[in-house]
């Protein structure tokens, strides 16, 4: 378990000091794939870097299983950051070494011996999906086999904690998603704790269980996936999950579905419309973000209805195809 306690990090710069977290509490649990998004500026990035202690906290705690790692030495932080690794959007490969010996530096650094760090880094190479790879460069392997490289490479120490930071901004749509079905897989498969940094809805939504939503450096809102994308409380989950402008929609007078599609199976007829063919209920769309990966759909919709009877309609409907939510947004979510 990883417990974030009133944690608070400032920076001095020429114009004064900047506050880029502000008394932050979270508790990430075993097995989480955990998100934490936000808009540019808004502290995730420097968030992950305490966890790790790449950067120190100006106050407040990071605990994992019940051990303050702020208050360990630098030999037993050494230690400690081997079972909490960390991927990245730039990969970080070393450009000189195959990919093989990249996988095995850290445990080069961990001591091991060759024989066996080689034993590892080949069966790391199988579990990311490129065993074929080894004995190529970083600069021959496109942008995902780069980063399936960067994954293997952090899971070399065992770890039990994997942190993603923007892992898949560099990526294109088809990419990122291979990547993040990769993640999960390792999650399910080794039991790996994952927490994952992006300013991307449509990652939290495909991958995590839980996320929280941070704005100014702050926890704006917390909760499962589901809660928080389906009734955002919050003006900064508002503008991520309505970024048309939340406001105006939810002031309409109309009741409002919030319709999330997590991987749901896409058909050649639009949902929507079959619906209105359907069961002869025509709802206004206010807002959509959704897009197609393959045969799935990922992404969230904003409808608005006639009323209560509508709402129990569209609801049932809509929910008899696997991987669609749905809830009402009252006026004043």
């Amino acid at each position: 378990m990883i417990e974030i306690v009133n944690l608070s990090k400032s920076f001095d710069v020429a114009d004064g000091r900047v506050d880029a977290l502000k008394n932050v509490s979270l508790t990430i649990n075993d097995g989480d794939i955990y998100g934490i998004i936000g808009m540019s500026g808004a502290g995730k990035s420097t968030l992950v870097r305490c966890i790790n202690m790449l950067e120190r906290p100006s106050d407040g705690k990071v605990l994992i299983n019940g051990t303050d790692i702020g208050a360990l030495s630098d030999a037993e932080l050494i230690k400690t950051r081997r079972k909490v690794t960390m991927i990245f959007q730039g990969f970080n490969l070393l450009m000189q070494r195959t990919c093989l010996k990249n996988i095995c530096f850290p445990l080069e650094l961990a001591g091991v011996d060759k024989k066996s760090a080689r034993k590892r880094a080949l069966e790391l190479l199988e579990i990311v999906g490129l065993p074929d790879k080894a004995n190529a460069y970083p600069a021959q392997l496109s942008g995902g086999q780069q980063q399936r490289i960067a994954i293997a490479r952090a899971l070399a120490t065992d770890p039990e904690i994997l942190l993603c930071d923007e892992a898949t901004s560099a990526l294109d749509p088809n990419t990122t998603h291979s990547i993040l079905s990769l993640i999960r897989e390792i999650n399910e498969r080794l039991g790996i704790t994952v927490i994952i940094i992006t300013h991307q809805m449509s990652v939290v939504e495909e991958i995590c269980n839980r996320v929280a939503i941070l704005d100014g450096g702050m926890v704006a809102e917390e909760g499962t996936v589901a809660t928080v994308f389906s009734k955002p409380q919050s003006s900064a989950a508002k503008r991520l999950v309505f970024p048309d402008g939340a406001n105006e929609i939810i002031d309409s007078h109309e009741r409002k579905l919030r319709v999330v599609f997590n991987g749901a199976f896409a058909t050649k007829t639009p949902m929507i419309t079959k619906m209105a063919v359907d069961i002869g209920i025509c709802a206004n769309i206010l807002a959509a973000s959704t897009k197609c990966i393959g045969d799935k759909v990922y992404g969230n919709m904003l409808l608005g209805v006639e009323d209560e009877e509508c709402v129990r309609k569209v609801k049932e409907y809509l929910e008899m195809t696997a991987d669609v939510h749905v809830e009402e947004v009252n006026a004043d979510a």
